[in-house]
């Protein structure tokens, strides 16, 4: 009973957080904490298989996973609130209700029999036990669930896969398509000066300075300018930058050159 007070809240807190929280990172985060504390219930209720497998399986794996993917995708525009799918915003509120409904009637009818001891549920073994219960009693369950969840894996792996109807492009392809875009349109045709470039320090959120000392965004990852976390190179680095270039052009000095009639005129 203290360890169900103690976690409960958690585990509420944390559920709501979920709801309300606008990154999915932190939304996984707060879920990780759920799983946890549920795997702590699952430890006290003296269900080693259960807690095993709520750390090692969802914890472990889906969970992490899940942040991986994440990670590697990065996040390339703000978070969009156009519909991908047309009333799929109505829907969602409607099986909202409708799921509320179904738990607010199936609480009104809940009843409670006598409570099984844990010593007479987990006779011969956690583990031996929930393995009696899935394959005799509920083995058509537990058949049919793990037939929808190769279905979904395979059904993810049907529609992520392409088709290539066209020849992998090779690098001298894409050469060429740099050096048509440069003469059609003027692009950048060397490499992008890389983060922190001339701007006195290196960092990966700081634009590069271009030759006249203006900052150069393109030197700077899309993820990190869609977050708005790009820093400004500084207008003590761009003054800076300036005053070196005008002192250069300075040094120069003017030149000078002879005309036909053989008079030195500077230039």
């Amino acid at each position: 009973m203290i360890a169900f007070w103690v976690l409960a809240p958690i585990m509420v807190l944390a559920a709501l957080g979920m709801l309300f929280v606008r990154k999915a990172v932190h939304a996984a985060l707060l879920l990780a904490v759920v799983m946890i504390s549920l795997a702590m219930l699952y430890a006290v209720l003296e269900a080693p298989f259960l807690f095993a497998v709520q750390i090692i399986v969802y914890t472990g794996a889906i969970l992490m996973l899940f942040l991986f993917v994440m990670m590697l995708v990065g996040v390339d525009a703000s978070d969009s609130l156009v519909e991908t799918i047309k009333g799929q915003r109505v829907l969602a509120w409607f099986t909202g209700l409708g799921f509320a409904v179904v738990m607010v009637v199936s609480l009104t009818q809940l009843t409670f029999g006598s409570a099984v001891g844990l010593d007479e549920a987990n006779e011969g073994g956690n583990t031996e036990a929930l393995a009696n219960l899935l394959f005799s009693r509920y083995v058509f369950v537990f058949e049919t669930t793990s037939a929808l969840l190769i279905t979904a894996a395979v059904g993810a792996m049907v529609l992520a896969h392409r088709e290539r109807l066209t020849p992998r492009r090779t690098q001298a392809d894409i050469a060429a398509d740099r050096i048509r875009a440069y003469a059609e349109t003027g692009a950048h045709l060397g490499p992008l000066p890389p983060p922190g470039v001339y701007a006195r320090h290196n960092a990966v959120d700081t634009p590069a300075l271009l030759p006249d000392g203006s900052p150069a965004p393109a030197s700077v990852s899309r993820v990190l300018a869609a977050r708005g976390t790009m820093r400004s190179a500084g207008l003590r680095d761009i003054d800076k930058m300036q005053a070196q270039i005008g002192e250069g052009s300075g040094e120069l000095g003017p030149s000078t050159g002879s005309t036909d009639d053989g008079v030195e005129e500077s230039k």
